[in-house]
């Protein structure tokens, strides 16, 4: 089939490369692009919406196989919520499909422009990892692709399952997934939000919660210092009952309108988004958000997917793009925590989207990126002066407490410190060796780090 050649990004808008892009529309045609031969070098990887924010959906010389016309929902049981999807179909077409019946996705980012296919390769993460775990968790099997063309179905039972899940898309092409939805009474959520005055505060509600609610976050202000430290806004629910909703909306409990409302600027000014106007952004979200409210009702959108309200948000932070650090530390590492904001408090690198979690535990994933601990996610401009040092120095000391960061946004970490980070890496390339042995599946972010 016809191929195209484009430059590609991930969501970060940075380290663009150039490669063949082909669309299958069939898993006959998915095999043939697999098993075609290619000049050397030329390796091949996956790719649904591009939301990783690195470079893992990229092949530069090679073939990108888009999973874009690979989209269909083959079927969804109302009685039990089990779907099988194609790898292309996206979180939001599975919500706009199980909602009316009652379903929704086990597990959702902070996007909803995420592919099935995606979720896996990521292992992605929520509000609800404390109860629900990762995305992989609620697969019941997939079918993947090996890099020979033969297709084979996987279950949790399988090794290569775990390999998959996490795996950034370096052991085969997904082509379906059967997962297991989520019940529930209303596309509404239930929400209780708390202002707190600084880190310890936040921590001790964030652990307190976990035992309350199935979904909590909280939004920090990395710039705040002093006594105002990791001052943040939690945001705790759960979905609303049925009974929780005005009788006014109780006629169509499953009411959900996934169109996003504002569009960012094809084109914004460098510098924009700099510390002094994410200081003023922080200090006036913060204020703004009440000491304590409870027992709101929000939509799906605005609980969930914020940002998905704007069309291409990621171009608010200019030509240069952004750069998305996020790690995990375990239950105990409290103080590297707090040093962690410190650290970014003192330096002249803003994060708006600072958003701080605590995840349960972890599943078999090689390369699955949530453990037990405590998660902090900051967004930086790519170009911000002085940001590869604060970054290196974060690197060690999350490897000093026994962390690691997430490869599905991790766009410059060493390949010698994620070798410390992911002790289960020598497992993973084994599996990839015998999988793959002539290591046609290769992306940008693996040739880096050496996956």
């Amino acid at each position: 089939m016809s191929t195209s050649t484009v430059t590609l990004t991930g969501w970060g808008r940075i380290a663009p490369s150039v490669a063949e892009l082909a669309a299958p529309a069939s898993d006959a045609e998915a095999a043939a692009l697999l098993r075609q031969p290619r000049a050397a070098g030329g390796a091949v990887i996956p790719r649904g919406l591009g939301r990783s924010y690195n470079n893992a959906a990229q092949s530069a010389g090679g073939l990108v196989l888009s999973t874009g016309r690979l989209n269909r929902i083959i079927s969804l049981d109302p009685a039990t919520g089990v779907a099988v999807c194609e790898a292309g179909v996206s979180l939001e077409q599975l919500m706009v499909a199980g909602l009316p019946a009652g379903w929704f996705v086990p597990v959702s980012p902070g996007t909803r422009q995420v592919t099935i296919g995606g979720a896996i390769a990521a292992d992605v993460h929520g509000k609800n990892h404390h109860v629900a775990g990762s995305f992989a968790r609620h697969v019941l099997s997939f079918d993947l692709l090996a890099p020979d063309g033969e297709s084979r179905t996987m279950t949790p039972d399988d090794e290569l399952f775990w390999a998959t899940a996490g795996g950034m898309g370096l052991t085969g092409f997904i082509t379906r997934a059967t997962v297991q939805l989520k019940r529930v009474e209303t596309s509404l959520c239930k929400v209780d939000t708390v202002r707190t005055a600084d880190i310890d505060e936040t921590m001790a509600l964030l652990a307190e919660h976990d035992s309350r609610y199935d979904y909590t976050v909280a939004w920090s202000d990395s710039l705040a210092r002093g006594r105002g430290l990791g001052r943040s806004i939690i945001t705790s629910g759960d979905f609303a009952a049925l009974s929780d909703l005005p009788a006014a909306a109780r006629s169509d409990p499953f009411e959900f309108d996934p169109r996003s409302r504002l569009g960012a600027p094809p084109v914004l000014p460098p510098g924009l988004i700099n510390r002094y106007t994410v200081r003023l952004a922080n200090a006036a979200w913060y204020r703004k958000a009440p000491r304590l409210r409870e027992g709101e009702l929000q939509t799906i959108g605005q609980f969930f997917h914020p940002l998905d309200a704007i069309r291409n948000w990621n171009r608010v932070y200019g030509p240069g793009g952004f750069r998305q650090y996020q790690y995990v530390v375990p239950f105990g590492a409290e103080p590297a925590v707090r040093r962690s904001f410190e650290m970014v408090s003192a330096h002249p690198a803003p994060s708006f989207v600072t958003v701080l979690k605590r995840f349960g535990e972890g599943d078999p994933g090689l390369l699955s990126f949530p453990a037990p601990g405590w998660t902090l996610a900051l967004d930086f401009p790519a170009r911000t002066p002085g940001l590869g040092p604060l970054l290196d120095q974060l690197d060690q000391l999350v490897v000093r407490n026994g962390g690691r960061v997430y490869l599905a946004k991790d766009s410059r970490v060493p390949a010698g410190v994620l070798e410390e980070m992911y002790p289960r890496l020598p497992e993973f390339r084994k599996l990839r060796a015998e999988v793959d042995p002539s290591g046609a599946l290769a992306s940008d972010l693996s040739r880096r780090l050496g996956l």
